[in-house]
């Protein structure tokens, strides 16, 4: 085996200098010019051609997609229910002898029904005809945006309004939960008869909710709040509401409540889907000295 030649320093440094510009051949990293040239020639035509491709690409889905409404929503068929003031948990726990740990609800219910304040809704919405649904299809390939909205008042929460009570009852541990179906566009809840909302204690707390009142009346989402159009084209859309008071409720324990949704098209008894027609939350009413449980 021949012997291992071993360079000085110089040498290396020498060689490394030839590699970074060789003046005898005039390559620059061991290419010439005009090889640096076809290639930096080549990337530009290649990634030219990718962007190009990338951007008709994109032109062409975008071609096939209505920006008023969704192409697909086979997944999604059937409304949930949610509630206000909503928690991470679906938590609502309170001591009616404690204002602190209440009144951060009141806050969020106040925000979220500004709103529907009637002066609001008399400047931006429609007085529409109950027991009828509010159809504006569009005429062809003319649309009829931007849709019209049925006003829903914030005085038809009658005591959960947080007009008449500004504690929405909290303070006397009558609490108010606010109802609300999840929007999908074109949705009709029912065949002619307006969809209403129910909640009961859940299996072994049924016996711990004795009284319930609802607004406005039987719970019902009436019929002319729908369809929905989308938010791009039912710009000013006041999404209906059902208010829950709890008139009496077994004190100082978590009850846990079921909410449903019922009409002829909605689905509320889907096991494999816990929220499709319904929600479930916990009520934990405080009271006297005692704390939440």
């Amino acid at each position: 085996m021949a012997p291992k030649d071993n360079k000085s320093c110089g040498q290396v440094m020498t060689e490394w200098r030839e590699f970074l510009w060789n003046p005898r051949t005039h390559e620059f990293l061991g290419r010439t010019g005009t090889s640096w040239a076809l290639i930096l020639l080549f990337y530009v035509v290649f990634y030219t051609f990718l962007t190009g491709l990338f951007t008709l690409t994109m032109w062409v889905m975008l071609q096939t997609v209505n920006e008023y409404t969704p192409k697909y929503q086979d997944r999604i068929t059937n409304p949930g229910l949610m509630i206000r003031p909503r928690t991470e948990s679906l938590l609502v726990g309170f001591n009616v002898s404690q204002q602190g740990s209440w009144e951060s609800y009141l806050k969020v219910l106040n925000t979220y029904l500004d709103p529907y304040n009637d002066s609001v809704q008399v400047a931006t919405n429609d007085q529409c005809k109950p027991g009828t649904y509010y159809l504006q299809e569009d005429s062809g390939d003319v649309r009829n945006t931007p849709k019209r909205s049925c006003q829903f008042n914030r005085t038809m929460l009658g005591q959960c309004s947080g007009l008449e009570d500004q504690t929405y009852g909290y303070n006397e541990g009558k609490p108010c939960i606010l109802i609300k179906m999840n929007k999908i566009i074109g949705f009709l809840p029912s065949k002619g008869k307006a969809p209403y909302v129910s909640c009961e204690g859940k299996t072994k707390d049924r016996n711990r909710v004795h009284e319930v009142q609802y607004f406005p009346p039987n719970g019902t989402l009436d019929l002319m709040y729908f369809p929905y159009y989308g938010k791009k084209a039912h710009v000013n859309y006041t999404q209906p509401l059902v208010a829950v008071k709890f008139l009496n409720i077994t004190h100082n324990t978590d009850v846990s409540i079921e909410c449903k949704v019922y009409g002829s098209n909605v689905k509320n008894d889907d096991e494999r889907d816990k929220f499709a027609g319904r929600v479930v939350f916990t009520l934990n009413v405080g009271s006297g000295g005692a704390g939440l449980s």
